[in-house]
């Protein structure tokens, strides 16, 4: 057993992890919180909340005394200079924090995602930590998009909330890059949640890209499990890639669900700058990510992307 500090720990995403640690029984988890009142509680056995102030250092260096592993969800967009996490990281140092996971979950690269542009500067102040040896074990945990969000409107996850993609499978439509069959990654939320638990339990050294490849897939087979799992043929619009480049999205049609962060006066223009992004990143390769975890958990069973949504979509209209 050991000690696990999961900072952020009242994001949807983290409370999926949580939920798979909490099961696993094995660890005692603490929820790194800015908030005096804990953001979930402590009646969940082997759970409890810490206060923390990311300015303190010496408090994050007392609060972080006797953990193995630090697990970070702290929102970028809510991060000014990722000053927290790059305070997280010192003082997990200081404490003898054995590993370290940032606030990654996704993409293999950040380019033409200025939303994520602090992952980037995150990724080079670890890599620094350890230029001159190892000190801190990390890992970017990247399990590409979630599967789960192709179930929108419907929820598949406990915690995490259905979001828009460029492929609407409610509405059997898609926007796609001209030219450009790009492969993209896609991995249940359940799936990571697992492989997280199970990386903890990990004795070897944690690679630093920590790819989770539930499903690789290109645009046009993508495409292809729309059309069987809907029925019929999806309705595509296609972009160039100089008019992303050029900022320019000429679609009928736009990202409409926004991440909880997002304040309401940023949403429109968010969406709209995640799908250009998303859309250039993927033509680029951003979304291909590697598979580490899969060779290192060899016998952990990934949900397929085709029987994932032929059963979300049985029966619906």
């Amino acid at each position: 057993m050991v000690k696990i500090a999961v900072a952020g720990g009242s994001g949807q995403v983290a409370r999926e992890v949580i939920d798979a640690l909490v099961a696993a029984k094995k660890h005692e988890i603490i929820i790194l919180s800015r908030n005096v009142t804990p953001p979930i509680g402590n009646n969940i056995p082997g759970v409890t909340s810490r206060a923390v102030n990311y300015d303190d250092q010496t408090g994050l260096v007392e609060a972080l005394q006797g953990i193995h592993t630090v697990l970070s969800f702290i929102q970028l967009l809510s991060d000014p200079e990722n000053r927290s996490q790059k305070n997280l990281i010192d003082a997990a140092i200081v404490a003898g924090v054995k590993r370290f996971a940032p606030s990654e979950w996704g993409s293999a690269e950040t380019t033409d995602m200025p939303w994520w542009a602090g992952k980037a500067q995150v990724r080079e102040y670890l890599k620094k930590v350890n230029e001159n040896g190892r000190v801190l074990d990390y890992t970017l945990f990247q399990p590409g998009l979630f599967l789960d969000y192709l179930a929108t409107p419907y929820r598949t996850a406990k915690h995490v909330a259905p979001l828009n993609t460029m492929f609407d499978f409610e509405n059997r439509r898609a926007i796609v890059v001209d030219g450009h069959d790009f492969v993209m990654t896609f991995t249940t939320v359940r799936d990571l949640a697992a492989v997280v638990a199970e990386a903890i339990d990990y004795e070897g050294e944690w690679p630093v890209i920590g790819g989770i490849a539930g499903n690789r897939v290109t645009v046009s087979q993508i495409l292809k499990i729309g059309e069987k799992v809907r029925g019929r043929p999806f309705a595509i619009e296609t972009v160039k890639l100089e008019d992303l480049e050029a900022g320019h999205l000429d679609t009928s049609w736009t990202l409409e669900a926004r991440h909880a962060s997002v304040p309401d006066d940023q949403a429109a223009s968010l969406l709209n700058a995640v799908l250009i992004g998303t859309l250039l990143s993927g033509a680029k390769g951003a979304w291909a990510v590697s598979n580490e975890f899969n060779r290192i958990l060899q016998d952990y069973k990934f949900t397929r992307m085709e029987d994932f949504l032929a059963k979300v979509w049985e029966d619906k209209p």
